[in-house]
């Protein structure tokens, strides 16, 4: 009896065994999938983890660094809509009032402090209605502070997003603060901010023949530099009047290099209101210096080029309008212009290069019908002298160009490298 019931629970085992496998083998994998599920899960957590750690971290945000510096002090920010602190983007004169810091003036650049001036239109002093603080411009009757402007003041803080090309007329600010702060003995306060085209030290030395408000330095078109980066070359270069040196203290940024690729938060003026546009700017402002229109004037400046002159010969078009806070009268306004449309142009070609494109220029040259209108006389400035436009009307190629920036160009790279504050 014991025998029968031994064989049938045998004969019973044998039957389920396959059953059995199959069951330990799903239990085998199911576990498996979670083994691997949670080791995904640890993997993502520690990627992540590590590109927060990596995370770039201006010197607004590091305000441990600097707030209890400032406590106590009388302040004057030159600041604009850029001007943010953390991840809700609060404005940094609302963080430090917030802390107890004594801020007394507020100075704006182009486009003034809340950023909604358009290109070059002349902003005016006002009062600001949010927190009744004085703003004084400094695109307006001076670029300059006056010394009765600083007058009270223990620190001014400079914390505004560039976007590293020469005629864009934040550094020219910086400039002109400096000056003002070394002649009257203030201390400068520099938060600084990455430069989104960063990778790029490119184009023709501006020769100071050409000197103006969209290039005061003898430096290229992109300069590869941050603000702070800038500052500490025209204090260390005496390019201030007199030589005089400004007294910098800089907060630097956590986790950047050059090669950071960053996209700003805020839109650093009104027409560099994409980071498409922040990228071409540099290679396509060259065209403000020209009778075409480089899109102001449509939701996408920068981004295309274009003349009513060149229909037949390109079938992309546009037609700039008015647009308050954006252009009111820009280039060909109300004129349908054909022209080039680079909104979806690969940017990383010229992150990879570092180097401007120039054949944008010299193509729309040659396609253009009345060449001796196609120059205007602002482009020596935005060039920094006359030779690219000579170059260009002789048919030069665009190695023949670029081999004339030299040895300049090499020799700025040079320079530049004892001022940077980055890898």
């Amino acid at each position: 009896m014991q025998n029968d019931f031994c064989n049938l629970a045998n004969m019973r085992f044998l039957q389920l065994k396959p059953l059995i496998k199959i069951t330990a083998a799903l239990l085998f994998m199911i576990r498996s999938r979670f083994f691997l599920l949670a080791m995904l899960i640890a993997c993502l957590a520690g990627y992540n983890a590590m590109a927060q750690s990596k995370k770039i971290i201006t010197g607004a945000d590091q305000t441990n660094l600097y707030f209890n510096y400032l406590k106590g002090k009388n302040i004057g920010m030159v600041v604009n809509q850029t001007s943010v602190i953390g991840a809700h983007l609060t404005a940094s004169v609302d963080s430090l009032l917030r802390s107890g810091i004594t801020i007394k003036k507020i100075f704006g650049p182009e486009h003034g402090f809340r950023g909604d001036a358009s290109n070059g239109a002349t902003v005016d002093d006002a009062i600001d209605a949010k927190t009744g603080l004085p703003v004084i411009s400094l695109y307006g009757k001076h670029y300059k502070p006056t010394s009765a402007d600083l007058q009270g003041l223990d620190v001014v803080i400079f914390d505004i997003q560039d976007v590293g090309a020469r005629f864009y007329t934040y550094i020219s600010t910086l400039h002109y603060v400096m000056e003002a702060c070394a002649e009257n003995n203030k201390e400068l306060l520099i938060l600084d901010r990455p430069n989104p085209n960063g990778y790029s030290v490119d184009g023709p030395i501006l020769d100071t023949a050409y000197k103006s408000f969209v290039g005061m330095h003898p430096i290229p078109i992109t300069h590869g530099m941050t603000i702070a980066e800038y500052a500490q070359m025209i204090n260390g270069e005496g390019w201030l009047k007199n030589h005089v040196q400004c007294k910098l203290k800089i907060i630097k940024m956590a986790n950047y290099t050059h090669s950071s690729t960053y996209v700003l938060p805020v839109n650093p003026s009104p027409n560099l209101n994409m980071p498409q546009s922040i990228l071409l700017y540099p290679s396509l402002c060259l065209f403000e210096g020209t009778t075409l229109s480089v899109g102001r004037g449509t939701m996408v400046p920068f981004q295309e080029v274009g003349h009513p002159s060149l229909k037949g010969k390109y079938s992309y078009s546009f037609t700039p309008v008015s647009i308050a806070g954006m252009s009111e009268d820009p280039p060909q306004k109300n004129q349908v212009c054909y022209g080039i449309d680079l909104k979806n142009y690969d940017v990383s070609i010229l992150q990879k290069s570092g180097k401007l494109n120039l054949s944008w220029l010299i193509d729309l040259y040659k396609a253009f019908p009345d060449k001796p209108k196609f120059f205007n006389a602002y482009f020596a400035k935005l060039a920094g002298g006359e030779t690219l436009r000579k170059q260009i009307e002789a048919g030069k190629t665009e190695k023949e160009i670029r081999d004339s920036w030299e040895p300049g160009l090499s020799n700025f790279k040079a320079m530049r490298r004892k001022y940077l504050l980055y890898p």
